[in-house]
């Protein structure tokens, strides 16, 4: 058995591989001799510290010698916004301009939101409600599913081996990650923007009719609804023991993961389209009518509120004391988290309308004007001008990052 790192390539030593009921450790070179009957098909378990197990039923017969690969969690996408509170940030991954391209492949319609990646696989939906994976390697497709007739306007969720998905169908189905077959639908009854977050089989959505809801993904039912009684395209932030929110009627509501009651309603100046961030105690959360980015603590207090004059669609980044978001303006900001205070600000060609992401100390922007901006979080300064790009940036592993066009993915690593 040879057990790799999969975003790396690297071998890996010390990793503990499990056959039947026997077990050995790697050598130096990634490699462990386990005795077993011949011609046994048996279970297979790889285990090392920092890297998610591995399990799976192997035919000895067939495969004598085996490879597997470990992914660390910490390199991972596996949902809307890289993590539960949407930061919108992957500081884990070290992965800077310049890059060089390593593939690039059409899915055939508009992407308005970005792929989930975990374990070498990319998963991603398109506008015409096609779900993809794709083989992070050389970007091939390992299956395709057709779920609905109409339009989805979310990212996936990965949940262990199954992946959430919302349509604009007003439906959340669960397909099998290995190949994409359904193995649940939920019927929710209008259509859903919010992509899914998910914590012990509990997945948390708003949607068009106003409610905010904890489906039971176990036991296919509701465990609670909330009627904020406003359209709610925003997704779902959850950080700690609190579920942060927003509406059109200019709301961000903090309710309980458990019950649904409401903490505390906080108001800005006008709908809030995009995704509240959570991060060091605060909320941040843009209003698209009323052009501002507003900052409250996670206790409802509000801290700070900058005007743009423009649609802040854009759902912000997080990072290193820094807020990151676009406007329909065209311009890029970074502002001081605890102030609200301008750091830089760069022109991005047009209209922003997705999600900022900030990953490796680079802040990206994708725009109106068919590009991608990079900027060096901390000094402002342009690293990266992509020609291909329009509403969400960038998402990926450790090894490589993808860069969303309209409709066409490109995957890169470090020149």
């Amino acid at each position: 058995m040879t057990v790799v790192d999969g975003d790396s390539g690297r071998l890996l030593a010390q990793a503990r591989v499990t056959v039947g009921r026997r077990s050995a450790r790697t050598n130096a070179r990634g490699v462990a001799l386990v005795p077993a009957p011949r011609n046994a098909t048996l279970r297979t378990r790889v285990t090392a510290e920092g890297y998610q197990a591995a399990a799976a039923v192997v035919s000895y017969r067939r495969f004598p010698r085996y490879t597997v690969r470990l992914y660390r969690p910490a390199l991972q996408w596996p949902l809307y916004g890289a993590d539960p509170a949407r930061t919108q940030a992957q500081p884990e991954i070290r992965l800077r301009p310049p890059f060089r391209l390593l593939w690039s492949r059409g899915l055939g319609a508009m992407l308005e939101f970005p792929a989930v990646v975990v374990d070498g696989r990319a998963y991603i939906g398109n506008a015409q409600g096609t779900v993809f994976a794709l083989d992070m390697t050389d970007g091939s497709v390992l299956w395709r599913r057709r779920t609905w007739h109409g339009k989805m306007a979310a990212s996936p969720a990965v949940w262990g081996g199954r992946l959430v998905v919302h349509g604009m169908d007003g439906r959340v189905r669960v397909l099998r990650r290995s190949d994409g077959r359904p193995l649940a639908t939920y019927d929710v009854g209008a259509p859903i923007e919010s992509s899914p977050v998910v914590r012990d089989g509990i997945d948390y959505l708003g949607s068009w009719n106003g409610t905010v809801e904890a489906l039971d993904l176990r036991r296919g039912r509701v465990r609670w609804r909330f009627p904020s009684g406003c359209k709610i395209t925003s997704s779902a932030a959850l950080a700690g023991s609190t579920l942060y929110i927003g509406d059109y009627c200019g709301r961000l509501l903090a309710l309980s993961p458990a019950t649904g009651r409401l903490r505390w309603a906080g108001a800005v100046n006008g709908r809030i389209y995009g995704t509240p961030a959570v991060a060091a105690g605060r909320v941040f959360v843009g209003s698209s009518d009323g052009g501002s980015m507003n900052a409250f603590t996670t206790r409802g207090r509000a801290l700070w509120r900058r005007y743009f004059g423009s649609y802040v669609y854009s759902s912000p980044a997080v990072w290193g004391g820094r807020v990151f978001f676009g406007t329909y303006a065209g311009r890029f900001y970074a502002l001081d988290a605890a102030t609200g205070a301008t750091r830089w600000s760069v022109g991005a060609g047009g209209p922003i309308s997705g999600a900022a992401v900030v990953v490796g100390g680079i802040a990206y922007a994708g725009s109106f004007a068919h590009r991608i901006v990079g900027v060096d979080a901390r000094r402002g300064r342009v690293v990266l001008d992509f020609p291909h790009g329009e509403y969400v940036p960038v998402s990926g592993d450790g090894r490589r990052l993808l860069l969303h066009g309209y409709s066409r993915l490109y995957a890169v690593t470090g020149r």
